[in-house]
């Protein structure tokens, strides 16, 4: 008797369909950026991309009905601004001064808080950052006091020691200096910054220059520096594009009439005052691209040279 096999029917398993897990990462990836990449859009792309169309239009916020191109003619009236000079000679004379304090004094600052012998480190470095998280506003009023001519502190200090009353907010020569003391107090973030590079400089360097007889001078030309150079061209990138944006406090302090002499008429309080106390946003706008143009050009400037400070920890310039 034949015995018959019973026959298997194979039946072909289907493939699942699905994401891959890489796909699914990017999936995830993108989901989570999306309220980054639409804040930068709506907040930043659209504005600029207004402001630059702006630019070329006759927009006066006082006259909604009277809006046309008027071609260059806002780029045109840059030439004939006779504020533009003023504005940017205010800005670069007080660069001058703020731009070196901006990355000496927080150098300095983490040093100081960096060396071994300083007791109480932690109760400094507190103290200093402090400083940085007071609003602005709040600062300008502490300083427009401080800086009293008659009631200031820092003037009676200076009565009692014999030098007079400095006229602080009122001397043409002397508001830089005030406005730079009002900087100075600010100037924890970027000490901090600044702290965190040093303390991430290879002990092992340190002892081998002293080792070779290296003194502390030589030791911060030669090693510290060199390794913290990125967080200082960082830094120094920062306080450029901050000097164009200054505003609050000379704002606040001579509630922007630019006093004394069109001293404090900064780049910034112009073009506000442009765009939004006279209510010219196409000429604002025009100002504001060209704060852009000149910001843009020092940075890759900046950036041109770096190749010849800049240093990284794999010994390549930047």
């Amino acid at each position: 008797m034949e015995i018959t096999q019973p026959k298997v029917v194979s039946q072909s398993i289907p493939k699942q369909r699905g994401l891959s897990l890489y796909r699914q990462q990017q999936i995830w990836g993108w989901i989570f950026l999306s309220p980054w990449i639409i804040g930068l859009v709506c907040f930043t792309i659209l504005p600029m991309f207004a402001s630059f169309v702006f630019s070329f239009l006759n927009f006066k916020l006082a006259e909604p009905n009277n809006i046309y191109f008027n071609d260059f003619a806002n780029y045109k009236y840059l030439a004939q601004d006779p504020l533009l000079g003023p504005a940017l000679m205010s800005t670069f004379k007080f660069a001058l001064i703020a731009l070196p304090l901006s990355i000496i004094i927080p150098i300095g600052l983490a040093a100081l808080l960096n060396s071994k012998y300083l007791i109480g480190r932690p109760i400094f470095r507190t103290l200093f950052y402090m400083p940085y998280i007071v609003p602005v506003v709040s600062s300008a009023y502490i300083w427009g006091g401080v800086l009293n001519t008659d009631s200031g502190w820092l003037n009676r200090i200076l009565f009692e020691l014999g030098l007079g009353k400095p006229n602080w907010l009122f001397d043409v020569n002397l508001i830089y200096p005030a406005l730079n003391i009002i900087g100075v107090w600010g100037v924890g973030n970027a000490m901090l910054i600044m702290l965190a590079a040093m303390q991430g400089v290879p002990t092992e360097l340190y002892e081998a220059a002293r080792v070779d007889g290296a003194n502390g001078l030589t030791i911060f030309r030669r090693i510290t520096f060199p390794m913290i150079s990125p967080v200082v061209f960082y830094n120094l990138i920062l306080s450029v594009i901050g000097i164009f944006r200054y505003f609050e406090i000379p704002f606040i302090l001579k509630e922007g009439t630019g006093d004394p002499g069109n001293a404090t008429l900064f780049y910034n309080i112009h073009l506000y005052k442009n765009a939004f106390a006279q209510q010219n946003m196409g000429y604002g706008s025009t100002l504001a691209w060209l704060m852009f143009v000149m910001a843009m050009g020092i940075t890759l400037f900046l950036f041109a040279t770096a190749r010849y400070w800049v240093y990284y920890g794999s010994g390549e310039k930047a």
